[in-house]
């Protein structure tokens, strides 16, 4: 007996099959971990995507006494971080980030570095008061970016323990003039130290320790707190730092520190050491050497740079709320470009203070390096162009002060950053700016099989991370703004900064405080633009104009839905345009939106009918704006004179 084919089979069930399933499956939820489950159900995230009434979060606390010497560019270093669990659970482990083991020999990373350095030895470990033996684990210690460590004394939870540290490394080589990995030095007059100590690891409501190793492409994730740090270097040596220096009249002279009392009175941007003021009893107090002591609050990380040819400038941002703050550039003389950074970065943190929440620290300072463009709390490694202290000095807000996940899911900071340099850009140049067409961007490159979903490990994005972590995130907000308006956008995303100022939100926190924020169920928007890599991909089918009816026929054939919007250009004399609900009329023109949920039933085709009277329509624009991810915009658009001659309808 012959068994029918499958093809078979399929054939004669497809009329009945065809009359049951719909031909796009509208997906209109967002998928929820059992992560997320566990912590609605523990009360620390709540479904308002505000957080739970028992959100928790690890504090951690930094004393740090470091000492360079730049002859052989060791950094040596004393650190005890003291750890308040303010979780449910005990601690009888503590997780420790070993960032500059990505300069040793045979560590896992993603990219090459400028220089293997050995990497970050612990030659001390005090754990509650009891010592850990390091002899034994310090080979394995030294292949990994990320180690466990067992506590003889756990910490309870709502109690406090303390790790005690000694540790060295050497600050690695980058060429002149080359680019360095988030920190590194050119020879041996200027340091930038970054991911230098040994760090507490994140440890959160949903997943415990974050064990993810650093790879080198994706950045943080790290708890808030504070720092105590004293950095010994030669007199003479500028420092630049996360925080406030403490001992400014130990440390710089009375002709520097009158000067620095006028960085504030003004927007002048004045000179505090110059070419000529540099060295020992110059710019900074005589001596063999010096201790800069920086105290920071509310942070989550502490970098620096240091150099005995920085010069110095000065100048001012005011805050909303909290007045004058300085800014400090210190930069290499030949780079006098730098100059010019100081009304740039005025301009970013009072133009982001205003869009999305005050600037929360005392002072910000940037630096100059090899390291092209990287952020840390009130400081950035940064190039002299207005684009990139725009982009660095917008990490500020997050992750410095929304404590986002940026190796897991680096559009939270990255894409958020690109979108709104989008809009300081054109507030810089007095220009409004401009969103439209960035959405329809994603059509073009949708499908594309090395690209991945926005929720996607940073880690492992893979040649697509640019895209995936800086780029995609600018597109969706501008979709996004086509839905529910661009201002719409930025006051609910100013509403979910400071929500999670100082803490740390998930992709799935943000999300439902957005539709709640913007009282929209955008389910289906968040899962296709995060979740997936489908695109719109639609077009005008047709045109058919009875009895001063207009019928347009608009096809989608991507997988994800949005609103049909048309834009109605009609001859500029006739009868009066008539006025309709879901129509916005001006001059000649009307725009006619008809929301998403005309897909929801499932077809792929709607029939938008039109009843705005008699007078001719010579242009007919689907998506006008462009907001919306469509691989070819040309079938979008209907023209009375290329279709006069043609049938009405014309199948795509």
């Amino acid at each position: 007996m012959r068994t029918p084919s499958v093809l078979l089979i399929a054939s004669l069930l497809a009329p009945s099959l065809a009359a049951q399933v719909p031909e796009r499956a509208v997906r209109r939820t967002i998928p929820i971990p059992r992560s997320m489950e566990r912590a609605f159900a523990a009360g620390t995230r709540d479904s308002s995507g505000r957080p739970g009434a028992h959100y928790w979060q690890l504090s951690t606390d930094y004393k740090i006494d470091a000492k360079l010497d730049p002859a052989t560019a060791m950094v040596t270093g004393h650190e005890v971080v003291t750890i308040t669990n303010r979780s449910d659970t005990t601690l009888r482990m503590v997780g420790l980030r070993l960032y500059q083991n990505r300069f040793a020999p045979n560590v896992e990373r993603a990219e090459t570095v400028v220089e293997v350095t050995g990497g970050l030895t612990i030659s001390r470990l005090v754990a509650n008061g009891r010592p850990v033996d390091v002899a034994a684990p310090a080979a394995t210690w030294n292949k990994t970016t990320f180690i466990m460590v067992p506590l003889p004394a756990p910490i309870a939870a709502g109690t406090t323990g303390t790790l005690e540290l000694d540790w060295s490394f050497r600050v690695p080589l980058v060429p002149d003039n080359e680019r360095g990995d988030r920190m590194g030095r050119w020879g041996n007059r200027l340091f930038q130290v970054a991911q230098w100590y040994p760090q507490v690891a994140m440890y959160d409501d949903i997943r415990g320790w974050d064990r993810e190793p650093h790879l080198g492409s994706a950045e943080f994730y790290n708890n808030f707190g504070s720092f105590d740090v004293r950095l010994d270097l030669p007199a003479g040596w500028l420092i630049g730092a996360t925080g406030v220096l403490q001992n400014a009249d130990s440390v710089l002279t009375p002709a520097v520190l009158a000067r620095l009392a006028q960085a504030t009175a003004s927007d002048s941007q004045i000179v505090i050491v110059g070419k000529d003021d540099r060295g020992a009893g110059k710019a900074t107090a005589a001596g063999d050497r010096l201790v800069w002591h920086f105290v920071a609050d509310s942070v989550a990380d502490f970098a620096w740079a240091a150099s005995n040819e920085f010069v110095w400038d000065a100048t001012r941002a005011t805050i909303p709320a909290k007045g004058p703050i300085p800014i400090n550039l210190l930069y290499l003389p030949e780079h006098d470009r730098y100059r010019a950074t100081g009304a740039m970065a005025r301009h970013a943190l009072e133009f982001y203070s205003k869009l999305w929440m005050p600037y929360a620290f005392p002072q910000f300072t940037q630096v100059d390096g090899p390291e092209g463009g990287m952020e840390y709390p009130m400081l950035t490694m940064s190039g002299p162009g207005f684009g990139v202290t725009d982009h660095e000095i917008g990490h500020q807000w997050w992750p410095m002060m929304v404590g986002v996940n940026e190796t897991e899911y680096g559009w939270m900071d990255e894409g958020f950053n690109q979108y709104m340099n989008i809009l300081s850009g054109a507030a810089n140049q007095n220009k409004p700016p401009r969103l439209d067409s960035v959405g329809m961007q994603w059509g073009r490159l949708a499908g594309t099989e090395t690209i991945p979903p926005m929720m996607w490990d940073g880690n492992y994005a893979g040649p697509a991370y640019g895209l995936v972590t800086y780029g995609k995130a600018p597109m969706m907000l501008s979709a996004l703004g086509g839905v529910v308006t661009d201002s719409a956008v930025t006051r609910a995303m100013s509403a979910y900064a400071v929500a999670w100022r100082f803490k740390h939100p998930t992709p799935w926190d943000y999300m439902f405080f957005m539709n709640h924020a913007l009282n929209r169920d955008l389910g289906w928007f968040w899962y296709y633009w995060l979740f997936t890599t489908e695109s719109v991909d639609e077009s005008i089918v047709s045109v058919a104009t009875r009895d001063g009816r207009t019928r347009v026929t608009v096809r989608q054939n991507g997988e994800m839905p949005a609103p049909v919007i048309l834009k109605l250009d009609f001859d500029s004399t006739g009868p009066a345009i008539r006025p309709s609900a879901n129509a916005v009329i001006s001059g000649n023109s009307a725009l006619v939106t008809y929301p998403v949920d005309v897909w929801f039933g499932g077809s792929r085709t709607y029939v938008a009918e039109l009843n705005l009277g008699t007078r001719r329509i010579q242009k007919i624009t689907l998506d006008p704006q462009n907001r919306f991810p469509d691989r070819d915009a040309k079938d979008n658009v209907w023209l009375r004179a290329t279709t006069a001659a043609t049938p009405p309808t014309v199948n795509r």
